[in-house]
């Protein structure tokens, strides 16, 4: 459910943003499966968006470092931990990582966001849209 957040983001700033220089990967829980391809294109930033327990207010954000990530058990969705692929990304591309989480309302199995959530993505695409296409 709000656990998709950030792959329903990148979905939409797909259908927005069309620029050579901007790379947009649906990385789901396996980012590393997209190591090769984010190496090859050599990023100067790297920004994750993903949800994240963070015991804040449904569809509240933070912006962090990837240094942020090690104050958080180990414990992920994802098939290896995210702090360990973010901090391999940034020593392998020399690349500014950064984190934004999203504080999820539902974290069951099923379809659709939350109403707080499907807000928060709106605004968020809408803002990384406008940036995104004015440094096209």
């Amino acid at each position: 459910m709000d656990d998709f957040v950030g792959m329903k983001i990148v979905q939409d700033l797909k259908e927005k943003v069309s620029n050579d220089n901007i790379m947009l990967v649906e990385a789901e829980s396996v980012p590393e499966d997209h190591l090769v391809e984010i190496l090859v294109f050599e990023p100067s930033h790297v920004l994750f968006i993903d949800a994240a327990i963070l015991n804040l207010q449904p569809g509240a954000t933070k912006f962090e470092s990837v240094e942020f990530l090690k104050s958080f058990s180990p414990f992920s969705t994802h098939m290896l931990p995210l702090r360990v692929f973010c901090e391999h990304l940034q020593k392998a591309t020399d690349a500014d990582v950064r984190l934004l989480l999203i504080e999820p309302r539902l974290t069951d199995f099923g379809e659709g966001l939350s109403a707080e959530i499907e807000g928060t993505r709106r605004e968020i695409a809408s803002i990384l849209a406008e940036i995104l296409t004015r440094s096209s």
